[in-house]
């Protein structure tokens, strides 16, 4: 290191200043400005408009286990790019740009913990890794934390947030509906609930297997959840639908799901289910 270099980092100008950057967060829904640490403090959800922003399985888990505290889950090997599939780019590519951009291996990350004393498997679906798809890697995740829960003999939670099955594997992401079914009549022939939270966005082959198959389907505020989108609905069968059909609030009114809950409400409303669902097991 050169005498300039020493200089300069021991003066109090060099340390790194804060920028517009590091400092405030633009809402999606609002487009409002808000200080990142309000935000965050707010758990991620914008204190003027109350939209829920996504997060991934890192935040998911502090925010859920009691004190923050879990044990995370290692998912079994999978095949990377089976099918040596290439669009634009390799396929092998681009999963190395979604583990470089998340710093997780795949879309779905497990962990094991407690939320209002009870035991609990967690499982996250990232968006953030390409839009959270379902391909073979996020299948043996998901079987991997029913499994656990099994052992533990302790509840499973999925939190699902998904555009689909991952295009890149073609048939081999679609066997993956079956696979989560299966394992989800495992558990139930062990006598352990299954819950869902479904939030923003849980579309696809998600929504058409695990996110709609849990004793008690729960959903953040205004999450987008449905099959194909809207557009592609109207055209075939021609005829206009109604305005926010696939929001969460909608899916509450027509029976499809069964409650709406904010995101401060979410431990103790999972703490409460637990309880009711696994009485014996409470801690």
């Amino acid at each position: 290191m050169s005498w300039l270099d020493r200089v300069r980092n021991a003066l109090p100008f060099a340390a790194k200043r804060d920028t517009a950057d590091n400092l405030w967060h633009k809402c999606r829904e609002c487009q409002q400005m808000v200080f990142v640490k309000e935000w965050e403090d707010n758990l991620n959800v914008c204190p003027r408009c109350d939209h829920h922003d996504r997060i991934g399985a890192k935040e998911r888990f502090a925010q859920l286990f009691d004190g923050g505290l879990h044990e995370p889950i290692a998912a079994p090997a999978a095949p990377e790019d089976p099918l040596k599939f290439r669009d634009t780019k390799k396929y092998a590519d681009r999963i190395k740009a979604a583990r470089a951009q998340t710093g997780d291996r795949d879309a779905y990350q497990n962990a094991f913990g407690r939320i209002g004393g009870h035991p609990a498997v967690v499982g996250v679906q990232d968006f953030a890794f390409m839009g959270g798809s379902m391909g073979v890697a996020v299948g043996e995740a998901f079987v991997a934390g029913v499994e656990e829960a099994i052992r533990r003999g302790c509840p499973y939670i999925a939190i699902t947030a998904a555009g689909g099955a991952r295009m890149q594997e073609g048939t081999l992401s679609l066997m993956q509906m079956p696979r989560a079914t299966v394992a989800l009549a495992r558990l139930r022939r062990a006598g352990l609930p299954y819950i869902v939270l479904l939030t923003d966005p849980t579309t696809g082959g998600v929504t058409a297997s695990y996110a709609m198959l849990g004793d008690v389907q729960i959903s953040e505020p205004k999450a987008l959840i449905g099959f194909a989108g809207q557009r592609v609905i109207e055209n075939t069968i021609r005829e206009k639908l109604p305005e926010g059909f696939q929001r969460a609030e909608y899916l509450l009114e027509h029976g499809m799901i069964d409650m709406v809950v904010h995101r401060k409400e979410l431990p103790a409303t999972l703490g409460r289910l637990i309880g009711y669902l696994a009485p014996e097991k409470a801690a």
